[in-house]
């Protein structure tokens, strides 16, 4: 094991904060992961992590040798490429987190295509709809749909999703077509929480005069979900309204499925954006894999 892969083992380790998912991630021995990172310190001269039962944190010398080893490993990478047999195929794997429905409805069906192009890549794709840690759990870029919390991150803003309200053709046969705000102390919303246990706002709406600032009408409902498989699900099973990005639901509203009401109270539109680490240089590869998600995502949003 050279120095290089030394490195590349540490950023793992230090990345999702444990040496058991850093060697299930990079295919190797756990042994084999701690032996690589003993040697780096005693190389060096310090400890970069400190080792507790339960975690895995860096120490400030780790830290900062981190940050640095990041860097030099980007610069190694992009240096080599120029210089390999056929540069102009990229090389290497990306792992990335975004959306389920957007994974599904979107980036799946083009997926071929770009893998063919690419066939030096391998893409570990996560889809989930908790917001990812991306540096300590070692993804390249995640997709991400709503408002921005982490400055220590680059993002790049695709545009923002227009918010559809809608429901089953059987649940409105029953419970009636809601015309206006007030209708809706008669109508069930099928409650989402990403974390259960939380209370849920209700149905949110802005008006044009709201300038998307939201304001929210509460709402009975006897299901509270926390994925977007499950609650589209919910809604077509008869559970209620729900509140979605228009394209995930598209197909249903087209073939009758779903049923849009009250168009004139959405909820405000939700940013859609790539966020990636805040790092000198983006390899090649994932610059052009953030450029192909880009071109097949904006297509449906708005500016």
């Amino acid at each position: 094991m050279d120095q290089l892969d030394a490195l590349r083992i540490f950023l793992r380790v230090a990345e999702m904060a444990s040496f058991t998912q850093a060697a299930q991630s990079l295919g190797l021995p756990k042994a084999s992961i701690s032996t690589a990172v003993q040697r780096l310190e005693a190389e060096l001269g310090t400890r970069l992590l400190h080792r507790t039962t339960r975690r895995v944190q860096m120490t400030p010398d780790g830290q900062t040798f981190y940050e640095r080893s990041r860097d030099l490993l980007s610069d190694i990478e992009e240096l080599q490429g120029m210089f390999r047999q056929g540069a102009t195929q990229l090389q290497g794997r990306l792992r990335v987190d975004m959306p389920m429905g957007i994974a599904r409805a979107i980036v799946m069906p083009q997926l071929p295509a770009f893998m063919q192009a690419h066939p030096g890549l391998q893409i570990e794709l996560s889809s989930t709809d908790r917001r990812v840690d991306l540096v300590r759990e070692g993804f390249d870029c995640v997709l991400r749909v709503g408002p921005l919390g982490d400055s220590s991150l680059v993002a790049r803003p695709l545009g923002r999703y227009r918010m559809i309200n809608c429901a089953s053709p059987a649940y409105l046969a029953a419970a009636g077509v809601p015309q206006s705000l007030d209708d809706l102390a008669r109508h069930r919303l099928v409650h989402y929480a990403s974390s259960l246990g939380g209370k849920p706002a209700g149905f949110e709406y802005t008006t044009a005069q709201d300038d998307d600032t939201p304001s929210f009408v509460a709402m009975q409902g006897a299901l509270t979900v926390n994925n977007s498989d499950a609650y589209q699900a919910a809604c077509l099973a008869g559970f209620g309204l729900i509140q979605v990005p228009e394209p995930g639901v598209k197909p249903l509203l087209d073939t009758g499925a779903l049923v849009e009401v009250l168009p004139q109270f959405r909820a405000a539109p939700m940013q859609v954006s790539i966020l990636y680490g805040n790092r000198r240089h983006v390899s090649q590869r994932l610059q052009v894999f953030m450029n192909w998600l880009a071109g097949i995502v904006q297509p449906h949003l708005r500016g």
